[in-house]
């Protein structure tokens, strides 16, 4: 029969071995636990030549964080959010005012606004590219735009959670991108600035903790 000294330092036993190789078996004891024989002395469960293939096929549990390490992991966590915050709330705000003109653009194209209409420039074939544009060509941009507005501020709020790197880093780029962005005064800056903060380190190890 044997004695274990469990992780919570309490004694639990007399067992037999079978119950010993169970407690190895659910990690509830490894080579490192001190156990002991009645009327023997304790040792480590690993001197035991019994318990030595149950100690061998035990699943390795790693070992539990320490305070310390948690308390850096939370600062760490807290500066992430902190950095991200401002270049995350710049990029909804070009993202609900791409939204806002590409929804009217879109509403004028369908409803047939006349301030939507090619005005004569005097110029037959730039009337025929402003004319091109009005038209149906206009609303597949103007649903383009409304698409990637929409993602603009998603990624915002997403980088926001510190969540979906990969989505918040896409969205950077797109908000940077003259032709591509659907407000591109304010996607300029608000792309670098949101590319800057993600690259940095503590940023991105905040995204992979909290996948």
């Amino acid at each position: 029969m044997y004695k274990i000294i469990g992780a919570d330092q309490k004694e639990y036993g007399p067992v037999n071995a079978d119950e010993v190789r169970s407690w190895i078996a659910q990690g509830r004891a490894n080579g490192q636990t001190l156990a002991m024989t009645e009327g023997g002395a304790w040792k480590p469960l690993s001197s035991f030549s019994e318990f030595a293939q149950a100690l061998g096929n035990a699943p390795i549990m790693p070992p539990p964080p320490s305070p310390s390490g948690l308390a850096a992991a939370v600062a760490s966590s807290g500066e992430a959010a902190r950095l991200v915050q401002a270049p995350g709330i710049f990029l909804i705000i070009v993202g609900i005012l791409g939204l806002a003109f590409a929804l009217l653009n879109l509403l004028a194209h369908l409803v047939g606004w006349t301030f939507t209409a090619a005005q004569s420039t005097g110029n037959e074939e730039l009337d025929r590219v402003m004319t091109f544009m009005s038209g149906g060509i206009g609303i597949v941009f103007d649903i383009l735009a409304t698409a990637l507005s929409v993602l603009i501020t998603v990624g915002g709020f997403r980088m926001l959670k510190l969540k979906n790197y990969g989505l918040c880093i896409a969205t950077a780029v797109i908000a940077l991108v003259p032709c591509l962005s659907p407000c591109c005064c304010l996607g300029l800056p608000a792309g670098i600035w949101a590319l800057i903060v993600l690259s940095k380190p503590e940023v991105k190890a905040a995204f992979q903790r909290l996948v």
